[in-house]
């Protein structure tokens, strides 16, 4: 009876609950709802282990008491009820498959509708086989869609590949096309399950269209679709390989030439594969000559060299296999004159000069105009080619200076003013690039403000977000990225775990953004994110203390103190990771009418703001030239990767580090996490393989956590820098013109990363360096003789090689700073001549 089944759900016996419902009419099974209803209200407080059989017996007993199917889906749906895998349960699956078909197919139809959750496990595998059981309509919904996708690469002892797989599933034809859609899903695309042809997302997509299981046409349609809409790199590699693998002919391209050229603006793999194939029906006549023109005219004003030159020589080949096309080919060609790269507008002029005589006189003023935008250095031949002077008077010496202007800091713009502007700004986030602080910071500003304001309305703004990227965090491998700003969504949204689950999925204390591979930056990251969430549950703050003022990070005294006062007058208390990373973003010399205005404050948080402003906050450390050199020791005992390490030579700095850190007035400190941003930096083979092992690589975030301390953080990112130099690591160099742009004193450790970065394998990274090296000139913060000097000390010791050294300066002279490039060169000689 009644009390029987009750009985055996208080008891976890879940195989009972089948044969315990089936003995119930539906008056009595309705009779029970209120106990079960109870029980799960006691439930909801304790997260103990023993209770998880409890939870399951609860969760199917509700399923065979509910009649109505809105009121089912709901229950089964429920995230305190689904804590383990219960929707692949045999016992779930019979107490559903007993009730009416109608009642099973709406149910399902509701699940399907569910979004993923962030947490907790999805009820997507008893939708499925509902779906599968009836033969009903195929729900085509995001969860539903990205859920049988997951279930499709589920593998397990002898199985077909998957192109057999989805042959067989009718599913397919309805599903396959809506993985379009998905967003993050390039992993599951590109995981090969087995070495079998047709085992992978990819070529299995390209099969079925190849039998005619799936329409090519389609397909194809929604490949370029998809690279259009943008999204994460891994997405559009996955996406760029389906279009490869359905290997559209000419005819299937020249039918969608203009979505080739709209790809032109894409990530550069994307515009790379676009640029060859209409390049290839430029040159078998299927597409119109203005084309070629058009998508000049985006390629030739992108960064990457490899696709303005071959852009350029796209260019060359059309005006040799077609004499008449000179005209607009060299029109077209001037448009890389701009470039940033002198090495481009040299090749850029030299195919103008090649075909400037077939193009005719007619194209000479339009060419002289666009020679005003070359480098000086190229002027006097520009003149000769165009028949008049090109830009005035050159510099009457070489000794004379030409530097870029010093870059003004951005800044970061007011705050964001809506809901509805919100969640467009997070999608934006989400789906561009990973370093975009300005981006990052606004974001979370808002979403704190927003929920102050009306936490219902954020909500609903930021559902279609959260259908497209939803945050599932519960393992944490890899570092706290600004990504992880879903986590504040998700809390918005309800959707985060109380702190007693945490613990049970993961221990005392466990936090869900950081484990064993978080960094000292990214815990950090995750103090404020962790923060923030719990805000925008409780709607405490009206806006954070700690978003900068301008895109550095960097953050102006008197805003802060005004956003303090604000406080003060709301009655608001500061958070804690709030405040400590506000204090780090302070310039320092504050003016005096700002230092009045914080002494003004009463709180502690604004007497503390007032002591850090008097007394210059943050002390720069001194920097200790190391040599770091572990040679070799004995073998016996010693780790195999420590004896990777024997033969290095690396000149390094070495800080005290703060220690505890400034003391406030009432006794504050930062907290651990910040603290730990300035530790002690003696070198070490672990610290050295902390680096390099775990692919430890910084994010143009942490830069904007102590925007006015690029000596401290230089001194503390050497090892990675070196990596570029001694190991020929890829990536570093992109860093240096953000430490160059940061503020705080340009000391021995940040020239000591310019060097490395001087003498980089990568072409890339040594570009890096040279527009930090540029920038520092511009500021007036270079010390030349200083960088000449560890340049030479590098290549004497074998860590930097004379060529790349040579590839890196110059274009530093051939962009008219001649006196800055001497001033490093005639320094570093004596390392020069004797290596």
């Amino acid at each position: 009876g009644v009390e029987e089944l009750l009985a055996a759900v208080r008891a976890g016996l879940l195989a009972r609950i089948p044969e315990l419902l089936a003995g119930l009419d539906r008056t009595r099974r309705r009779a029970c709802l209120p106990a079960l209803k109870e029980l799960r209200k006691e439930l909801r407080g304790d997260w103990s282990v023993t209770l998880a059989d409890v939870r399951g017996a609860l969760l199917v007993a509700g399923a065979g008491c509910h009649f109505g199917p809105a009121a089912a889906a709901r229950w089964l749906g429920a995230d305190d009820l689904n804590v383990r895998d219960w929707a692949r349960h045999p016992v779930l699956h019979e107490v559903v498959e007993a009730q009416p078909r109608e009642w099973r197919i709406e149910v399902a139809r509701r699940l399907a509708e569910r979004p993923a959750r962030a947490w907790g496990w999805s009820m997507h595998p008893l939708a499925e086989a509902v779906v599968r059981r009836t033969g009903c309509a195929v729900p085509v919904s995001e969860p539903f869609v990205r859920g049988w996708l997951q279930g499709t690469l589920d593998v397990g002892g002898p199985r077909p590949t998957l192109a057999e797989q989805l042959r067989a599933d009718r599913l397919t034809p309805e599903l396959a096309p809506r993985v379009f859609d998905l967003a993050d899903v390039g992993g599951s695309l590109a995981r090969r399950l087995s070495p079998r042809p047709g085992d992978v997302w990819t070529e299995a997509i390209a099969e079925l269209a190849a039998t005619g299981v799936l329409d090519r046409a389609d397909l194809i349609d929604r490949s370029l679709a998809r690279l259009l809409r943008g999204g994460k790199p891994a997405d559009q590699r996955a996406f760029l390989d389906v279009l490869r693998a359905l290997d559209p002919t000419p005819e299937e391209y020249a039918a969608r030439v203009r979505d080739l050229v709209a790809l032109l603006d894409g990530p550069s793999t994307v515009a790379g594969h676009a640029q060859g194939e209409l390049a290839k029906l430029d040159e078998a006549g299927l597409v119109e000559p203005e084309v070629l023109v058009e998508a000049s005219a985006v390629v030739l004003f992108r960064t990457e060299k490899k696709l303005v030159r071959a852009q350029l020589g796209w260019l060359e080949k059309a005006a040799r296999r077609a004499p008449d096309r000179s005209g607009p080919v060299v029109l077209a060609a001037a448009g890389a004159f701009g470039h940033a790269d002198q090495g481009v507008q040299e090749r850029a002029l030299n195919v103008v000069a090649r075909h400037l005589r077939a193009a005719g006189e007619a194209v000479l003023p339009e060419l002289h105009a666009a020679a005003e935008t070359l480098n000086p250095v190229h002027h006097p031949r520009a003149g000769e080619l165009f028949g008049a002077p090109v830009g005035g008077d050159l510099p009457a010496a070489e000794e004379d200076e030409l530097l870029p202007p010093a870059p003004e800091p951005r800044p970061l713009g007011a705050p964001i003013g809506s809901a509805a502007e919100l969640a467009e700004e997070l999608s934006a986030l989400l789906t561009g690039r990973e370093g975009d602080v300005a981006a990052f910071e606004r974001v979370l500003d808002g979403l704190v403000r927003q929920a102050h304001l009306d936490r219902r309305a954020l909500v609903g703004a930021l559902e279609p977000v959260r259908r497209t990227h939803p945050w599932n965090g519960t393992i944490r491998w890899a570092d706290t990225l600004p990504r992880d700003i879903l986590y504040v969504v998700a809390a918005v949204a309800g959707e985060t775990p109380p702190r007693r689950l945490w613990d049970f999925l993961g221990g005392k204390g466990r936090s869900p953004l950081r484990g064993p591979q978080t960094t000292v930056h990214g815990d950090v990251l995750a103090a404020r994110l962790e923060e923030a969430a719990w805000q925008v549950v409780a709607g405490r703050p009206p806006y954070l203390l700690a978003t900068p003022t301008h895109a550095t990070g960097a953050l102006a005294a008197e805003v802060l103190v005004e956003r303090l006062a604000g406080y003060e007058a709301a009655g608001v208390v500061p958070g804690r990771a709030d405040l400590c990373a506000a204090l780090l973003r302070v310039g320092p010399g504050t003016d005096p009418e700002v230092l009045r205005a914080a002494e003004a404050l009463t709180s502690p948080a604004g007497r503390w703001l007032a002591h850090w402003l008097r007394t210059g906050g943050l002390p720069g450390q001194p920097s200790e030239r190391v040599l770091f050199a572990p040679g070799r020791g004995s073998k016996r005992g010693r780790h195999y990767a420590e004896r990777w390490w024997e033969d290095v030579q690396r000149i390094v700095v070495a800080q005290p580090g703060i220690g505890a850190g400034p003391k406030g007035p009432d006794g504050e400190r930062l907290d651990r996490e910040f603290r730990a941003l300035l530790e002690p930096t003696e070198p070490s083979v672990s610290r050295a393989r902390t680096v390099h092992d775990w692919a430890w690589r910084p994010i143009t975030h942490w830069t904007a956590m102590l925007p006015w301390h690029r000596e401290e953080l230089a001194a503390r990112w050497l090892d990675h820098f070196a990596l570029g130099a001694d190991r020929d690591e890829r990536g570093a160099g992109r860093f240096l013109p953000l430490l160059a742009e940061s503020g705080g004193p340009a000391g021995l450790a940040l020239h000591l990363a310019l060097a490395y970065g001087l003498g980089a394998r990568h072409a890339e990274d040594r570009t890096g360096a040279v527009d930090a090296l540029l920038v520092l000139a511009a500021r007036g913060e270079l010390d030349g003789a200083l960088l000449g000097r560890e340049l030479g000390e590098l290549v004497a010791r074998g860590t930097v090689k004379p060529a790349r050294l040579a590839a890196a300066l110059g274009p530093v002279a051939r962009t008219g700073a001649y006196r800055t490039a001497w001033s490093v060169l005639g320094a570093a000689l004596p390392g020069l001549l004797g290596a």
